[in-house]
């Protein structure tokens, strides 16, 4: 699938990439400052190949150009110029990258950190306010991003520009807030024995609620959905696409459930931070589920803190609706580290 902004450069440019489980894109971009269109962008599956660097050669040969310098938005940790693909067998050397394809230097950022990254420059179009509170301009972002994983990141004012960090969050211990949350801990508990956050707040988490449901709480489960889920690797989008639908009381209890324990850890995200320029929702999940998102159970959710509730309130919480977040981190970030050298 092809995106194309002009014909491909042949200047001096920055190849930037979006390095994910399910898809890797890669654009390149003006090797200047205020660069902030691509002149070519394509997206493959990431399963039809080895490892990046043989979608990089691809890349490279179709759009017959060159890059001086990569960046790339990679989900899953990131050492130094070394990191893995949480969810694909893909190790990424930045420095193995850089001498294959006579880069200066490979820049490597967490896909979450990436998405952070990328909020001072997304416009309003970029984003739907759940909740306006009052937004304080430069306090701390909190970023909360559920997908194949949940990523959890955050912004903080260096006095001049805001300053990106990772943060492995999604991995704290999962706190139920009712009695339904209580027995669902106890139901993955007997499972997975330790349940983080993410276990029921990402994509697979979605999963692990319906069968919650399903299994435990003896939900109606339609003939043919179970069909739909019996044979396919990734049944989460028939799950939400009936939920959404309303073709599914089981999916849609499931949704509601999702989105108030992923609302939960928002707040709480927030409250460590003191986020109070915003809470930002990013990845793929969430502009896909936004009639749970905006029925009020996500947002009570944040809000619900006890004492903390009028603190709360006053943080504003969005959810990011352009899809190129992380890819635009990449290059802020690949920018921010030419202006620094």
């Amino acid at each position: 699938m092809n995106d194309r902004v002009g014909a491909p450069g042949t200047d001096r440019t920055l190849l930037v990439g979006d390095v994910g489980g399910t898809k890797t894109v890669l654009a390149l971009y003006p090797y200047k400052p205020k660069a902030d269109r691509s002149s070519f962008e394509k997206t493959y599956a990431s399963r039809d190949h080895d490892d990046l660097e043989s979608i990089i050669e691809s890349f490279l040969g179709e759009t017959g150009g060159s890059a001086a310098r990569a960046s790339f938005a990679v989900a899953g940790p990131v050492f130094g110029s070394y990191a893995r693909v949480t969810n694909l067998p893909w190790e990424v050397d930045g420095p193995r990258i850089a001498h294959r394809f006579g880069f200066d230097r490979t820049v490597l950022i967490n896909d979450v950190e990436a998405i952070a990254r990328s909020i001072p420059h997304l416009s309003p179009f970029d984003l739907l306010t759940l909740h306006p509170g009052a937004r304080d301009p430069r306090g701390p972002v909190a970023v909360i991003a559920p997908g194949t994983g949940l990523g959890e990141a955050y912004l903080t004012w260096n006095g001049e520009s805001y300053d990106a960090h990772s943060s492995e969050g999604g991995h704290a211990d999962f706190a139920p807030t009712d009695d339904l949350q209580s027995e669902l801990l106890t139901f993955l508990r007997e499972e997975f024995g330790h349940v983080s956050v993410e276990r029921v707040g990402s994509g697979p988490g979605i999963l692990n609620v319906y069968r919650f449901l399903r299994d435990h709480r003896a939900m109606e489960e339609p003939t043919e959905l179970a069909k739909q889920i019996a044979g396919n690797d990734d049944p989460i989008p028939s799950i939400v696409s009936a939920a959404v639908d309303s073709k599914c009381a089981l999916c849609e209890e499931t949704l509601r459930t999702f989105v108030s324990i992923l609302g939960a850890e928002a707040g709480n995200l927030a409250l460590k931070l003191l986020a109070t320029e915003g809470i930002y929702l990013g990845g793929g999940l969430p502009p896909r589920i936004l009639p749970f998102l905006r029925e009020g159970r996500f947002v009570a959710a944040v809000h619900a803190k006890g004492r903390f509730e009028p603190l709360l309130k006053r943080i504003p919480v969005h959810v990011i609706l352009n899809p190129r977040a992380p890819l635009l981190g990449a290059l802020q970030q690949a920018l921010r580290d030419l202006a620094v050298r």
